[in-house]
């Protein structure tokens, strides 16, 4: 299609600042962003939708606009909402790079521009899509929540012969078609995903091809409108929020018409992800004000009155007021300038949803803040009335990540780290500023042990375990050295088994005939190696203290 045939739609809002000669350029796809570079997500021919976050100064104006032209798009619409109008410093650099430039009208959504290029584009390029993007136009705006993406999805199944999948960046199954039979299962949704976000890191072009078992899945990234995009090119930024459509086919055989249908099919798709993502809005303003209360030190009666409006938002039909659980995710970048707090804040959201509910608007539950590198997650729990009137089954740090850790750990790449804490619930809130406390310690809990994913929930704080990751290596390698090691000399030259020996008296609380018994030695040969333990090391097994430095010992060696 040409820019003009853009221009001449009064449906879409466009005015014309500046390119008038260029007006007969052909568009062969459009793209919103608002990255500083986004030249690694452009191919040339591109309508680039822009809601003008990126524009810090009149300086950033120029090399935007460079890079645009150089990557040879068709034309920029920058969208007035949030400035009010277009500057006149990125008219001048588009009218220096001759790129012609529209202005959107901020009653004009850019999904709906989105959705016009793509039914033209499509129709253009091949029969066999243009039924399936305009059906799925109709059905998507037929109510207020849309198709989903199982509709276009099916029409993939049904129009064009191809079973495809979308999974979020963990590897959740979102949506499958009925062409598509049975769920994908959770161990290939994991690994396409985990494959999806290794490609990504390292900068590849898609589609990326995957081979599980005898099939061949393609693999095509759904990325969202990029209306709050960050303002850089990092792509660590961005790389584990993108949702996946997974194609059973190999793409490598396709023709340059097919793929590009499919890029358009994955921006449909982008759509109706926007639309989950602006429903988090509400709970995002929520969480950010509850947490702001408890963190200035705000009465607990205020603090209160925000519950009971989150309340009925994240538990509809709610009949008792609900505990809360706080969930701390925290993100970690290796060197470079990246801003942890959204990346988490989406990884917290995705992490959380519940996977056994029944559609998006059941689903999400869960009102996720962020400040500085932190997301801080507000979970709700049906209260349960009974003996105990406790909550109901809350979240455990281990579930968590059980079935998340591949997938993120090749989303980090090896240079990020994702680290969570759980706390245990509270029912009033009085309990809320502890309980962000609570998980924040066990964040850091999580944070000193090994792995690119951990997590830790408040059951580890009232153990010694609590303090054991916080001291220092070197302080723990003399510590238990000055114990342990005249035993473990003993014992290379002896064979004598004074560390089991020692263990065994521990667990046995000090007790000789238990600890003699599952030993299979008689009470004297025990009492003989206890005392060259005392012997060896200065210490005596009959004092408290003396116990609790053994038992520090054999935990941090």
């Amino acid at each position: 299609m040409r820019l003009r045939a853009l221009l001449d739609t009064d449906a879409l809002g466009l005015r014309l600042l500046g390119g008038e000669d260029e007006l007969e350029r052909g568009v062969r796809g459009v793209m919103t962003t608002d990255l500083r570079d986004p030249s690694r997500y452009l191919s040339g021919g591109e309508l680039v939708l822009t809601g003008l976050a990126w524009r810090r100064d009149a300086a950033d104006s120029e090399p935007f606009v460079r890079i645009l032209a150089q990557a040879g798009v068709a034309a920029v619409a920058a969208g007035t909402a949030e400035l009010g109008d277009v500057p006149d410093d990125l008219v001048v650099a588009c009218a220096r790079h001759r790129l012609p430039l529209f202005a959107v009208h901020e009653s004009v959504a850019f999904a709906t521009i989105t959705e016009h290029v793509v039914r033209q584009v499509s129709g253009e390029r091949a029969g066999d899509l243009a039924a399936v993007v305009d059906r799925h136009r109709r059905m998507m705006t037929s109510g207020p929540a849309g198709g989903g993406p199982e509709v276009v999805l099916d029409l993939l199944g049904s129009d064009l012969d191809l079973r495809a999948w979308v999974l979020s960046p963990t590897g959740r199954l979102i949506a499958g078609s009925k062409a598509a039979g049975p769920s994908l299962p959770a161990d290939v949704c994991a690994r396409l995903a985990a494959e999806q976000l290794a490609a990504s890191r390292t900068g590849r072009r898609g589609p990326h091809r995957v081979t599980q078992g005898q099939t061949t899945y393609s693999l095509f990234p759904v990325r969202g409108s990029g209306r709050s995009a960050p303002a850089s090119h990092d792509v660590r930024e961005t790389v584990l929020s993108d949702w996946v459509l997974a194609v059973e086919a190999d793409a490598g055989d396709w023709a340059e018409e097919r793929l590009d249908l499919l890029q358009g099919v994955t921006q449909l798709i982008a759509v109706e992800r926007d639309r989950r993502d602006a429903a988090r809005t509400v709970r995002r303003r929520l969480a950010q004000e509850v947490l702001e209360l408890v963190q200035t030190g705000a009465a607990p009666a205020e603090i209160a009155a925000r519950l009971r409006v989150a309340a009925p938002v994240l538990l509809p039909g709610l009949g008792a007021a609900p505990h809360w659980q706080v969930v701390v995710a925290h993100v970690d970048w290796d060197g470079g300038e990246v801003d942890g707090g959204p990346v988490a804040q989406a990884l917290l959201e995705e992490i959380l949803v519940d996977p056994g509910a029944t559609g998006p608007e059941h689903s999400d539950r869960i009102a996720v803040a962020h400040t500085g590198d932190e997301a801080v997650a507000l979970v709700p729990l049906p209260a349960v009335t009974g003996e105990h009137d406790g909550p109901g089954t809350g979240i455990l740090a281990d579930a968590l990540l059980a079935s998340v850790r591949d997938p993120l750990t090749a989303g980090l790449d090896g240079d990020g780290r994702l680290t969570l804490g759980v706390s245990a619930a509270v029912h009033s809130a009085e309990g809320l500023r502890g309980a962000l406390e609570e998980a924040r310690h066990a964040r850091r809990v999580a944070a000193a042990r090994q792995g690119r994913v951990c997590a830790a929930g408040h059951q580890e704080l009232a153990s010694h375990v609590l303090l054991l990751p916080f001291v220092p290596d070197d302080v723990r390698r003399a510590f238990t050295a000055r114990l342990l090691d005249p035993l473990r000399d003993y014992d290379r030259r002896h064979r004598a088994e004074l560390i089991p020996t020692l263990e065994a008296f521990l667990d046995c609380d000090g007790s000789w005939t238990r600890c003699a018994s599952r030993l299979h030695l008689h009470v004297n040969t025990l009492r003989y190696r206890v005392g060259r333990i005392e012997q060896l090391t200065g210490r005596d097994l009959s004092r408290l203290e003396d116990k609790l430095d053994f038992f520090l010992a054999l935990r941090m060696s």
